[in-house]
């Protein structure tokens, strides 16, 4: 998918909603235990809940590889689904890979070639040779870890360059325009932090931003809007526990289809706002 055509499902859509699938075995409702993959069976109906408002989603792949290869098969299944049922829906996998070369190509073949994603979370701080091999595949994204939402975010992604002026985070945005393009790199910047997308934009006023941090970890979603939306929409806003666990009971995937709906609906108008659609 290019960035055309996923500005395209935003404004069909009136939704730059992602939807985390973060999904906690011991976070499930108990009766899905019942079936011989609960994990599976939650995730098809959230995705079939939810699938009209968000344009992608995100399972973290940690919650699936702590399962072992139960987790792995579920995972797979998930991915198949959403790409035999919503082919036009975006797929991230959250896997913050970033190794040497030789690594970094098992790892673009493992994600592009073996599975169908459409976009997979990079860490740069290894440099060009590390992030290059998951660009040699046509419309695949790398989303490269800018500036994240967590409190130890402060403990290097603020460090000052004497010499620039350039913190590390701004550092990596300008070093990796050499690596890539606006049509085949990302990049995440944590809601929590929306006061400096308008820095951010300055740098990369073209490419889209993952922004996670909405909803349960206190990021506001209009601030995001004001200071990163773009020409092209340029913002995938993921939810996660906000709309996956809107209930952890029998009526989770009705809750989890409203908490998507309301924040789409919000999306909408900050859409018509800024004249994308």
């Amino acid at each position: 998918m290019n960035q055309q055509q996923l500005f395209e499902q935003i404004q069909k859509k009136r939704s730059f909603l992602c939807v985390g699938l973060d999904t906690d075995i011991q976070k499930i409702p108990q009766h899905l235990m019942e079936t011989s993959d609960p994990v599976f069976s939650f995730n098809k109906e959230i995705i079939d809940a939810t699938a009209e408002f968000t344009v992608a989603y995100k399972p973290n792949l940690a919650f699936y590889e702590s399962l072992g290869s139960k987790g792995i098969i579920s995972l797979e299944k998930t991915v198949s689904y959403v790409k035999s049922k919503y082919p036009n829906i975006f797929i991230i996998a959250d896997a913050k890979r970033g190794d040497i070369g030789n690594t970094s190509n098992l790892y673009a073949r493992a994600f592009f070639e073996k599975q169908a994603y459409d976009a997979v979370t990079v860490a740069p701080y290894m440099g060009e040779d590390s992030v290059k091999p998951f660009m040699t595949y046509k419309n695949k994204w790398v989303i490269l870890l800018a500036l994240t939402s967590n409190k130890g975010a402060f403990d290097f992604q603020f460090i000052e360059d004497k010499e620039s002026g350039d913190k590390l985070f701004e550092t990596v945005l300008k070093k990796s325009q050499e690596w890539g393009t606006d049509e085949n790199m990302m990049y995440v910047v944590g809601a929590t932090k929306a006061e400096k997308l308008k820095e951010i934009r300055e740098i990369v006023p073209n490419h889209f931003l993952l922004v996670p941090g909405v909803g349960a970890q206190g990021g506001s979603l209009q601030e995001v809007a004001k200071n990163g939306l773009n020409s092209k929409c340029g913002l995938l806003v993921n939810s996660s526990r906000g709309i996956i666990y809107a209930s952890q009971d029998v009526d989770y995937a009705e809750k989890a289809r409203e908490a998507a709906q309301e924040v789409q609906q919000e999306m909408e108008v900050l859409l018509k706002e800024g004249g994308l659609i």
